[in-house]
Parts: structure tokens; sequence; C-alpha cells
């Protein structure tokens, strides 16, 4: 079946955190393609405006007879009073949300312990770490406690399997999330809400843009000679996910490009 007819998945409200770019970005414009309603979130109000008209132009292209509700609401999801007032800046016809995708999230250098800033280390677990909890904690006690059904996707990264030199602090918060994750799937268990964690390989986004602090160079290099994935390759696993029947639940989804085997093994020849 086809991500873009997935009638599950009409009339769906997705909420999709760290939308503004990248893996957020397609996967809000990949469940509006298929039908659903989107919350798009994140710190940066312009880029949610473009991301959210192309929601809009999808939604329209793909001429899928329900869903077409979309709200760009501005979080920063290492602020826990924005956190927590989240759903007061939500339409009210939204704001029974079906599918959380936690997916803010970013790493900043590839220090070695012992050359760590103090701040970016506080800045990636508030972010990756406890802003997930956070927003995760906001919606299984408030929005979805009497929903029929719900589905949690948590976009992660390889890093969360394995360790690799130069990652401590993002592997660290990376571990975390898939703790987290670990143990709420066992605690959900007598419930309706589905757990489904992410697990990328080496995606071409803005993200080793950021981590190597806007040098381009540096980033490109980090793809040199290796086909990697695309936004739009997560996007697909992830509405796919939230697409089965509601009594399957997708409790892990691991993707790597075809050349890569782990974070630290792949065939650079492939180019």
């Amino acid at each position: 079946m086809s991500v873009f007819n997935a009638s599950r998945l009409l009339g769906k409200t997705v909420l999709v955190t760290g939308a503004s770019a990248g893996i957020g970005a397609a996967t809000a414009i990949l469940f509006a393609k298929a039908g659903s309603n989107v919350i798009l979130a994140a710190r940066r109000t312009d880029a949610l405006k473009t991301v959210t008209e192309a929601c809009v132009a999808a939604h329209k292209e793909a001429g899928v007879q329900g869903g077409g509700k979309f709200a760009a609401v501005q979080l920063d999801v290492s602020d826990r009073k924005q956190i927590a007032s989240f759903f007061e800046r939500v339409p009210e016809d939204l704001k029974k949300v079906d599918i959380l995708v936690n997916n803010a999230g970013f790493v900043l250098g590839v220090d070695r312990v012992g050359n760590l800033a103090e701040d970016e280390i506080e800045s990636m677990f508030s972010v990756n770490v406890l802003g997930l909890i956070a927003m995760t904690q906001l919606l299984v006690k408030g929005e979805i406690s009497a929903a029929e059904e719900f589905t949690l996707l948590i976009a992660k990264h390889v890093a969360g399997r394995e360790p690799y030199v130069g990652g401590s602090i993002y592997c660290a918060t990376k571990h975390a999330v898939r703790a987290f994750t670990g143990s709420l799937l066992r605690e959900v268990v007598d419930t309706n809400i589905r757990v489904t964690e992410i697990q990328p390989g080496m995606v071409e986004t803005e993200f080793s843009v950021v981590r190597f602090r806007g040098d381009k160079s540096a980033a490109d290099k980090v793809y040199e000679g290796i086909q990697p994935l695309v936004a739009e390759d997560i996007a697909e696993e992830i509405v796919w996910a939230a697409s089965r029947p509601p009594h399957v639940n997708i409790a892990e989804v691991f993707v790597l490009p075809v050349n890569q085997a782990s974070p630290t093994i792949s065939y650079r020849g492939a180019k």
C-alpha cells in the first residue's frame, strides 16, 4: 500500500517537532500529501512558514479528500515553559493529536572528551533528551489519555546504537533516548499507544552543517564518495510506520545507505 493513499492517515492530526528543515520538514510534507492535518513546530518561524506552505501545496496536489489543516507553532523544546503552554497556541480543531513525531535534535562539534564545551553539552542534552521527554510527557499525560489509538514516533539516530569517536555527547543523548523509548514501550503495553523508534544512518541534511558550526565544506566531506540517504527517505519510513493497522506496532526501524554498515564502517567508492 502506498503511503500516498494510506486511508488510515486521512484526517489524522500529526504533530512534528523540528519541522522547519530536514527530516522534520520532509515528514510534515509527506503526511500532508497522505491526507493528514499537521502541526509544525520548530524555533525558526520563517522556515516554518515556508514548510507550511509546502504542506498546503502537497495536499492540494495529492487531491486527497481529508485533512488539509495546517498550523505552524513556534517552539523551542529546550524551553520548558514553551512546552507547557504549547497547546494554548494550537488551533482548537487540532488539539487532539493522533501522531507525535519527536524529531527535534542536533549535534555540535566532533570534540573529544577533555575538550568538550560545557554549554554545548548542556544544549544537546536539553534539546535531544530533556525536550523530547517533556514533549512526550505532555502528550501522554494530557492529550492522549483517552484516545482510542495513538502513535509516537521518535526519530533518533544510529548513534543510539553504537558510539563513535568524536560523538561522545551526541551518542550519549541518543543512547538516553533509546533507553527512554524502550521503557515507554513497556510502560504502555496495556494501552493502544504505539511507540516506534526510527534509527537513520547517514542522511544528508543541514545536520552536518550544524555539527561543523556552519562550515559547509567540512559538512560535505562527511558524504564524500558515498550516496547518503536524504530527508525524504526517512520521511517515507516514518509515514509508512504510522500507516500500519492499529494492532501493528513497528517498534524499531533501522535504515542505512546501502554502502554504510555502521557509524564508522562505510564504502566510499560508491559515487
